[in-house]
């Protein structure tokens, strides 16, 4: 296994950061967004704001954009997840969830997760409507069809105009359209862990009126015990394109079963395919209306807009240790003898939103200049119950009910985000662009109990700032591009946050709803600078940054137990680093490597409770420094992409993902004895053969070295120590707990296309 150490960084990071910091103290206050990253194949045009506008050229750009295409396809991997882990720079992926349909996926690290709770710090859209769900702001991947998606465009930095959650960048998932994919297609493949998918494709163009539309259908037995996948996706899109109007209707939706295996301890490692407790379920069930629009009203002026309505219902049973096994109850005076508890909870959630967007370009003499004003509003409805269930451990550690579900928690909760924003982008000379924007949010959040028996809950939450972002390109020559930028973003916290910020009542996640102290906003502050060009065949980009959170917010372990802890600000945080990419090609080969180095670091320091790391105190708190590692962040990521196409017939390809060491979540002090999770490498193949014109072969390989590594940490009590791993909390072992990447597996299928 590959192993890497997150400690201080080599002296080129070292010198890099250090000039960084330099140009910070100049900036104090401010902070810009990101530097444009180039990807192949190059990519003219970007989509700067979530609405349909007139693109700004990728020189004039002053981020370190990403952008992919045809690869997506190409590269044949499972899910959008997986594609995002082996491509993009700075961008970690974790098996939390223990089901490959539910990453946790980092970018900078900043994440966007299934996962209620999980701090959310990345925006995402899908054709200009974000996609974050207004119930814990959670971005669920196993939605979208893989086979629906044309491109993804990266943003990095806390750029203003992707609203709410952009702190760390926002990804814009662009999906095909009949005009530009037509024809009809089958695909079959199956393979490793009783993996069996089909998929139907079809899009074609009338005149002004096209189509698309896909299907897919998978299921998986898993690679571990107790966590197959039964996934069900369709996509579909009509759309209408006259020489100065174009409007398009698509429909999203999804019922899909997800099972994980949670985090298993170190003293697992025998059998890696084993549960630590079950069944975990998770059902997913969406259905999503999407209109977009644009209309040019004079050559220079684009009136866009869309408007969509979103149906989400989710159904989720945890299985858990009873923490309060062998404690007296107040009630009855008896010692609690209930083992486990299986936790119910279910989101019925529904949700539209607007928004119009007027693009102006226009020529000052020699200057270009391009306008835009743009409001939005997104709003929500959650009910959202919680119910808790008494069991006992089987021999299989299975949570056997010995009892009904007991109601703990109803309740409502409504979400309103309003949004007004500009950007101008003026080419006052042939060299140089200076980019302006800002974005006044408002977010707002209501919660009402709906019991009767918890008023405490009720609550409304309000938060808005305006955001300002600046940036300056200078094109010295075509082929060069250098940039700077600062920018502004902001996250109001969730429903589920606000109701879990008391350390005195920790939560368990999925969490109860309790009466708590309020939280502050999120505020992100980016700095960033780089160039990217092309030479030939050589395609490079050169980025380092900076972005600091005030108020971050971070949920922090207590109790030991691994699901339970609560909400707090932190104080400030800082993700810094370089990002470094480079393309060449030699006739039909093709290498692609990116390196990030991310330095994430908290910036004040704070206590918290973790009584399973070995450095806690008495009380069994720890404290946290300034300068400590933020747990789950690799420092060193490297991705590197081969690509041999020697004729139209076949091809092969291979990724590799290496990824350095990280600490587990409860070892915010980085002082463990096993808090650090190591490094590790992964490569992966695919390949191709065109048999026919119309027939396709093709084939991939996951793990192709089978190495054995975890992705993800967190410290916990694990009470099964007993004979044969039974129930045993009087001797419960504090421990570090894993998320584990999949073992080889190997799939093969077949595509037949025609006209």
């Amino acid at each position: 296994m590959h192993r890497l150490r997150p400690h201080a960084p080599q002296p080129l990071a070292a010198a890099v950061l250090a000039a960084l910091n330099t140009l910070c103290a100049a900036a104090s206050a401010q902070s810009t967004q990101p530097p444009p990253a180039q990807e192949l194949p190059a990519v003219t045009v970007i989509g700067t704001t979530p609405l349909p506008g007139l693109g700004t050229p990728l020189r004039d750009v002053p981020a370190n954009v990403q952008v992919f295409g045809a690869e997506i396809g190409k590269q044949r991997q499972g899910n959008v997840g997986e594609f995002l882990e082996n491509n993009p720079t700075s961008v970690t992926v974790n098996a939390a969830q223990g089901n490959p349909y539910q990453p946790d996926i980092s970018f900078r690290g900043f994440t966007a997760s299934p996962l209620l709770g999980v701090p959310q710090g990345l925006s995402v859209f899908q054709d200009g409507v974000r996609i974050n769900e207004p119930f814990g702001d959670v971005v669920n991947w196993d939605i979208l069809p893989q086979s629906a998606i044309a491109g993804l465009q990266l943003i990095p930095g806390s750029n203003p105009v992707f609203g709410l959650n952009t702190l760390g960048g926002a990804l814009s998932v662009i999906t095909k359209s009949g005009s530009t994919n037509p024809g009809t297609s089958v695909e079959v493949s199956g393979g490793s862990f009783g993996r069996i998918t089909a998929q139907f494709d079809h899009g074609g163009a009338s005149g002004p009126m096209d189509w698309f539309t896909t299907a897919n259908v998978s299921n998986d037995s898993g690679w571990a015990q107790h966590n197959p996948s039964h996934v069900r996706q369709l996509f579909g899109k009509v759309g209408y394109h006259a020489e100065q109007t174009s409007v398009e209707l698509s429909l999203t939706a999804a019922d899909n079963r997800l099972e994980g295996t949670q985090t298993i301890p170190l003293s697992f490692f025998d059998d890696r395919t084993q549960a630590y407790t079950y069944p975990d379920l998770n059902i997913n069930e969406v259905a999503m209306l999407a209109l977009k629009g644009s209309s040019a009203l004079a050559p220079d002026v684009l009136l866009g807009g869309n408007a969509y309505v979103r149906r989400y219902v989710n159904d989720n049973v945890s299985s858990n240790v009873n923490d309060n096994f062998g404690e007296i109850d107040p009630v009855t005076g008896l010692p609690d003898d209930v083992q486990a508890l299986n936790d119910r909870a279910s989101i019925n959630q529904s949700s539209y939103g607007l928004g119009m967007q007027l693009t102006l370009g226009q020529h000052f003499g020699a200057a270009r200049n391009q306008l835009v004003f743009g409001a939005s509003g997104d709003f929500g409805d959650i009910g959202f119950t919680q119910d808790e269930q008494p069991a006992q451990f089987d021999a299989l550690r299975a949570a056997v009910p010995i009892g009904d579900f007991e109601p703990l928690t109803s309740a409502r909760s409504t979400t309103r985000n309003l949004a007004a924003y500009v950007m101008d982008s003026l080419a006052f000379t042939p060299e140089w662009t200076l980019t302006l924007s800002g974005r006044f949010n408002h977010a707002e959040v209501s919660i009402r109990d709906r019991s009767g028996t918890a008023p405490g809950l009720n609550g409304d939450h309000g938060f808005s700032r305006f955001n300002p972002a600046v940036g300056l390109n200078f094109n010295p020559t075509t082929a060069v591009t250098a940039y700077a930028t600062y920018n502004e973003g902001m996250r109001a916290p969730t429903a589920v946050e606000l109701t879990c910020a008391d350390p005195a009542a920790p939560c368990k996640l999925p969490n109860s709803f309790l009466a708590d102290p309020p939280l502050k906003m999120i505020v992100a502050r980016t700095v960033e600078a780089g160039a990217r060009g092309r030479q030939g065949d050589v395609v490079w980009s050169a980025a380092v940054y900076r972005t600091d959170l005030i108020d971050d917010i971070q949920f922090v372990s207590s109790g030991g137990g691994i699901n339970a802890g609560f909400f707090q600000n932190v104080g400030r945080t800082r993700r810094q680093g370089i990002e470094l990419t480079a393309a060449n090609r030699w006739g039909p080969l093709q290498l692609i490597g990116r390196y990030g180095l991310i330095d994430a670091t908290y910036r004040t320091g704070f206590t918290e409770n973790s009584p399973s790391n070995s450095s806690a105190d008495a009380n069994g708190d720890i404290r946290v420094q300034p300068g400590n590692q933020i747990p789950g962040i690799p420092m060193h990521t490297f991705r590197l992409r081969i690509d041999f196409e020697p004729s139209q017939t076949w091809s092969v390809g291979a990724n590799m993902i290496v990824n350095s060491a990280i600490y587990s979540r409860g070892d915010e002090n980085n002082q463990d004895v096993s808090g650090q999770v190591p490094g590790y490498m992964v490569v992966n193949l695919d390949g191709r053969y065109r048999a026919s014109r119309n027939l396709e072969l093709f084939a991939r390989v996951n793990n192709l070295f089978n190495r054995e590594y975890a992705n993800f940490g967190i410290l916990g009590e694990n009470v099964f120590t007993g004979p044969n791993r039974s129930f045993d909390p009087a001797n419960a072992q504090a421990e570090s707990f894993r998320g584990l990447g999949a073992p080889r597996g190997a799939w093969v299928g077949l595509r037949y296309e025609w006209d």
